[in-house]
């Protein structure tokens, strides 16, 4: 006698809207994916007592984000499972308030609570959790980009309030059970804005000015020199003089192999030369004999020059220095900023704090600003660039192999959202070259390149002042007022 597996229709909803996000935020980023996952998982939501169907949905997300985001996230052992328990916990908030506010919203203004819920939590946790944007629905669209386009006008946080309007407009329509004459208004209305955006996001690129470029060269890790640990080890407290005279011929190793490279690179025409996060190591006492090293090939070669300087203090409080140093074609230095935002672990713990503004430099190829790595994963601070006009950003960063399909695309946001272009060299992941308008100019993954060089002629003084940069996050604050408001309601009428 044969047995068959009965799944209620809504467990059905639900398993499918959680496989779908294994393709939403992580590993395997789909855009589409990123589309129907929510538009499941609320109509599953929807079928169920509220308290049960968050329940539900928060095991459902908190498995998907674990399984995508293994390895992306470093975090070691068990305590890496606080991780998807937190952003599914977040990330099924939206869903148990639409459940409660959509039965006092009358006609298709229903279909805003879940967007205005969606929107509002995913800014509101990137305020308040020390890995900024990371889990942002909008970043799953990177690559449409007419759409991406959407982010120099609200963000990233327009974009998935798209996302999130377009799964409450599939819910409404299905609990009418899609009956046209019914919905027709409805799915006209979405649809219009949707097509709205797109064709706004269209016309920016084909509109998009011409400009004369430059060449930039991106000089990437040399393999084999100093291992990871060994760089690890300097900066602990008990690291020995010993220690320090036999990494010292190593760090000087690894700083003629940057010159060397980049004295070809130059010969070959590059103007602006680029230098990984942290990669330039030296101890405090070594710092001002090399930094006179690189000032004299700036001047040698006239170009400018970004380094992505590490300075270790052996013992002391904090061990390093983290820093994007640009050094001009006269051997002058345009700044030396100190990165901001240290990624929770490691760097968390032994770096040197920064604590003042993005400096920005003013060159014959436009302003320049040069963030670090994990500062481009914060939009509220980025920002800073944009309101002080920045033509082009030169990211040093740090990464590993786990990373690449996410973390240069969410610093391709930053340059969309503030109107500049990105060069972003990185060592042990994903390089990448953007102009404004987020069109790819170069790539290079570290894992499958020999000479880890990257090149691309990048517009010069192409800086378009945007919405975003100007006004900020209007429509996520608008969302947050909207979400307060519709959680008051609730209250006074439980209480009623």
């Amino acid at each position: 006698m044969e047995h068959h597996m009965n799944i209620p229709a809504p467990f059905l909803w639900l398993f499918l809207g959680a496989v779908l996000q294994l393709f939403g935020f992580g590993r395997w980023m789909t855009p589409l994916a990123a589309w129907l996952a929510p538009a499941l998982l609320l109509h599953f939501a929807h079928t169920m007592p509220p308290v049960a169907g968050m329940l539900w949905i928060w095991l459902a997300l908190a498995i998907a984000f674990g399984i995508s985001l293994r390895g992306i996230v470093p975090i070691p052992g068990l305590a890496y499972l606080a991780l998807p328990i937190t952003w599914g916990l977040f990330g099924s908030l939206p869903f148990v308030i639409d459940r409660l506010v959509a039965p006092l919203v009358p006609g298709f203004w229903v279909t805003l609570v879940f967007p205005v819920a969606w929107t509002a939590i995913e800014f509101l946790n990137s305020r308040w959790n020390p890995y900024g944007t990371w889990g942002a629905s909008g970043y799953t669209q990177h690559g449409v980009l007419p759409l991406m386009q959407l982010a120099s006008v609200t963000g990233i946080w327009g974009i998935g309030f798209l996302i999130g309007w377009f799964a409450a407009v599939v819910n409404w329509a299905w609990d009418q059970q899609f009956v046209w004459s019914a919905i027709q208004h409805g799915v006209l209305i979405y649809a219009g804005v949707w097509c709205a955006m797109v064709l706004f996001g269209g016309l920016r690129i084909a509109f998009a000015p011409a400009r004369q470029t430059v060449r930039i060269a991106g000089i990437g890790w040399p393999s084999g020199i100093v291992e990871p640990q060994e760089f690890l080890r300097a900066v602990e407290p008990d690291f020995t003089e010993a220690e320090r005279e036999k990494l010292r011929p190593a760090f000087a190793r690894i700083q003629g192999s940057f010159l060397t490279r980049s004295q070809l690179e130059a010969q070959a025409g590059s103007k602006i030369i680029a230098w990984p996060e942290a990669n330039l190591i030296v101890f405090k006492e070594d710092e001002a004999a090399f930094l006179e090293r690189a000032r004299a090939f700036a001047r040698e070669y006239q170009v400018h020059l970004v380094i992505g300087l590490a300075t270790v203090f052996p013992g002391e409080r904090y061990s390093f220095r983290n820093q994007s140093v640009l050094l001009t074609p006269t051997g002058e230095t345009a700044y030396a900023y100190t990165k901001i935002t240290s990624v929770p672990g490691f760097e968390k713990k032994y770096s040197v704090p920064g604590d003042k503004p993005i400096p920005l430099a003013d060159t014959e190829y436009g302003r320049i600003a040069s963030p670090v790595c994990y500062d481009m994963d914060f939009d509220g601070l980025i920002r800073q660039v944009g309101r002080g006009k920045a033509d082009l950003m030169l990211v040093p960063a740090s990464d590993w192999k786990d990373i690449i399909p996410l973390h240069q695309p969410m610093a391709e946001f930053r340059a969309i959202e503030n109107g500049a272009a990105l060069f972003r060299i990185t060592r042990w992941g994903g390089s990448g070259a953007i102009d404004p308008y987020g069109r790819r100019l170069a790539w290079m993954d570290d894992f499958s390149t020999q000479d880890n060089v990257m090149v691309a002629q990048v517009p010069m003084r192409a800086g378009v002042r945007t919405l975003y940069a100007r006004f900020g996050d209007v429509l996520a604050w608008t969302c947050v007022a909207a979400l307060v408001a519709a959680l008051g309601l609730l209250a006074v009428r439980a209480m009623q």
